[in-house]
C-alpha cells in the first residue's frame, strides 16, 4: 500500500506540472461510477466502514484530437467537486475550447464559473428507455435517442460528441480492477483509489500506445517525444522519495 501510495503521488505530481498551457480544440467530460468499501446502500450496515465508503466518481476531462485525459478528479459527483473539477480543468489550457458533457446540472454551474462566456459549451442529453427484458440488475436502460443543447457561444454541432470519453470509459475499467464489477477488487479506502488512478492516466498518456494514433496521447498532444517505458514511471516515485 505504501508503494501505491508513492508511486500515485509521484505521477499525479508528473501530471500536475506538465498537464498545462494545452493547445486543446475540443474536450469531452464524463464520470465514472464505483464505490469504495460497500454500496452506499450497504453502508449503514457495514462494520467499521470509513468515511468515505459508499459511492465514488471519478470524473474525467478527454482531448477529443490527441485522446489525453487532461484533468480528472475523484469525489462524489455534487456541484463542489464539479466546481473544483472544472476550476482545474480551465486552468491547463492555452486557448478557447469547445466542450461537451453529458446532461449532468452541476457542469452549468461550474463551466459558467470557470469560464464565463469564454467557451463554446454544450451538453449531450441522451434518452433512456426501458430493453424488451425489462428492468434487471445490472442491466442499465436503453439509450433510444440524443438532444443536443447548446450553453455558451457556437459550438460546433458536428463535434458535440461524447464518444471518445465514454469509450474511454471501457478502457478505465478494462484495465483498473478498481473500477470492474461484480468483484471484490473494489478499492477499501477513497484515497487508494484515487492514487491507483493517478498510475492508470500516467500509463494512459505517456505510455500506452493509442491504436488508431500510432502513438501514445502525450506524443499527440506535443508534450512528450517518445512511449514512455513502465521504468521510467517507475523512477518518478524513485525520484519524488530522493
Amino acid at each position: 500500500m505504501k508503494l501505491l501510495v508513492d508511486a500515485g503521488e509521484a505521477c499525479r505530481e508528473y501530471q500536475e506540472k506538465t498537464l498545462h498551457n494545452l493547445a486543446c480544440r475540443r474536450l469531452q467530460l464524463d464520470e465514472i461510477w464505483a464505490f469504495c468499501y460497500a454500496k452506499a446502500k450497504n453502508v449503514p450496515t457495514a462494520k467499521a466502514a470509513p468515511e468515505r465508503a459508499g459511492d465514488i466518481w471519478t470524473w474525467t476531462a478527454l482531448d477529443a484530437d490527441t485522446k489525453l485525459m487532461v484533468s480528472w478528479i475523484v469525489g462524489d459527483r455534487s456541484g463542489q467537486t464539479a466546481n473544483a473539477f472544472i476550476a482545474d480543468l480551465a486552468g491547463r489550457l492555452a486557448n478557447r475550447v469547445q466542450i461537451t458533457s453529458d446532461g449532468h446540472k452541476p457542469y452549468l454551474e461550474a463551466i459558467e464559473q470557470a469560464f464565463g462566456s469564454a467557451v463554446d459549451y454544450a451538453q449531450l442529453v441522451k434518452i433512456y428507455g426501458q430493453t424488451e427484458e425489462g428492468q434487471r440488475r445490472y442491466s442499465p436502460p436503453e439509450c433510444v435517442g440524443a438532444e443536443r443543447h447548446t450553453v455558451t457561444g457556437a459550438p460546433d454541432p458536428d463535434h458535440i460528441s461524447t464518444s471518445y470519453v465514454e469509450r474511454s470509459n471501457l478502457t478505465i475499467r478494462m484495465s483498473n480492477r478498481r473500477f470492474t464489477r461484480l468483484t471484490n477488487a473494489f478499492s477499501k479506502k477513497a484515497e487508494n483509489h484515487m492514487h491507483a488512478f493517478s498510475i492508470f492516466a500516467m500509463h494512459y498518456n505517456f505510455a500506452r500506445q493509442h491504436k488508431t494514433l500510432r502513438v501514445t496521447p502525450a506524443m499527440q498532444a506535443g508534450i512528450a517525444d517518445h512511449i514512455w517505458t513502465y521504468e521510467e514511471i517507475a523512477a518518478l516515485t524513485d525520484r519524488a522519495s530522493n
